[in-house]
């Protein structure tokens, strides 16, 4: 597309219920937003390894509208370990912006102070997918790994998995910050929130379901 055609496209955009609330999910998890104009206008961008082309795939479905460039294979060079990545960005558009201002304070990722309002159940299932993982095989409890939020966040999380999604959850000191723990008497519970929401490749993440 010109120059022209992209702006007169972007006009017609608008976010629908389910891209905001999976993009509420992805930004609590991997999601990233990106401003190049000041805060005017984001972008989304989406990356995964590899591994996780399949999911990143089916994001990049749910938000192809916003997206002109499917996703694509990157190289990436960490610790000098070089891994395969594969990634997309939506279109730089207002509509991101109100996200940005929620997840963002002073360049760093936060979790917005109304999170207990916008957080769905399908959100939560992205974030789970995003950043989630069984305790451990024997374990129908998961994990949510929070390490890069404050304590603070981290209270309000658990406050939203508790109050609003009836959930038994609490926060488990790790190395680099704290993990939200969400028990295995909560199994059933957690798997009536998020089961219709968990993308085919995601399923080896859920716990397997209860003996009878």
């Amino acid at each position: 597309m010109r120059s022209k055609e992209i702006e007169d496209y972007k006009k017609k955009l608008k976010l629908s219920r389910e891209q905001r609330e999976i993009l509420v999910g992805l930004m609590l998890g991997d999601g990233h937003l990106e401003t190049q104009n000041n805060g005017r206008t984001y972008r989304l961008k989406i990356e995964y390894a590899a591994a996780k082309s399949a999911y990143c795939n089916h994001l990049y479905e749910i938000f192809s509208d916003w997206v002109l460039t499917p996703p694509k294979s990157k190289s990436k060079n960490s610790r000098n370990h070089l891994s395969q990545n594969i990634a997309f960005s939506t279109l730089s558009h207002g509509a991101f912006r109100f996200y940005a201002q929620q997840f963002y304070q002073d360049g760093r990722k936060v979790v917005p102070s109304r999170i207990d309002k916008m957080l769905t159940p399908r959100g939560l299932a992205y974030w789970y997918m995003d950043d989630g993982s069984m305790k451990s095989q024997q374990s129908k409890g998961v994990i949510l790994n929070t390490q890069g939020f404050s304590k603070l966040e981290i209270d309000s999380l658990l406050d939203v998995l508790k109050e609003k999604f009836k959930l038994i959850a609490k926060e488990r000191k790790q190395k680099d910050g704290y993990q939200i723990y969400v028990s295995g008497k909560s199994y059933e519970t957690f798997m009536a929130l998020v089961a219709d929401w968990i993308h085919p490749s995601m399923k080896y993440k859920l716990p397997e379901a209860r003996r009878t």
